[in-house]
């Protein structure tokens, strides 16, 4: 049973950083690629950041650009997204998703398997 299971979320203020981790289990696929999505109240789920199996293609969405980091470690099975200068619209549930076509896709449609979130609040 596949697995992927967000931490690391919280309350921060603005200008203030996070990390959060993404721990996946029961991927029996030799390769395969995560993303960050999210998703703010009354909102559609966006596209946040995606990095390929080894790590030598990673995507970002212009609002992110120069302020949030994406990596992984893959002897662990684990995907991170550093979250520097936060601002309050950056306010969001976090979701880690993986795609088992290694695409490092920025579309939600790409992505096989979903984690159930870990929220993000920036206070202003």
């Amino acid at each position: 049973q596949v697995q992927l299971v967000e931490s690391g979320g919280g309350l921060v203020q603005a200008g203030g950083s996070l990390r959060l981790s993404c721990a996946a289990s029961g991927l029996t696929y030799s390769v395969y690629s995560l993303g960050w999505f999210r998703q703010a109240p009354g909102k559609e789920r966006e596209f946040v950041a995606a990095i390929s199996w080894s790590g030598h293609v990673t995507r970002y969405t212009d609002s992110v650009k120069d302020r949030f980091t994406i990596s992984r470690d893959n002897a662990k099975n684990t995907a991170f997204l550093r979250m520097n200068s936060l601002k309050p619209e950056d306010t969001a549930v976090y979701y880690c998703a993986a795609d088992i076509s290694a695409t490092a896709s920025s579309d939600t449609s790409g992505y096989n398997y979903w984690g159930q979130g870990t929220q993000v609040t920036v206070s202003s």
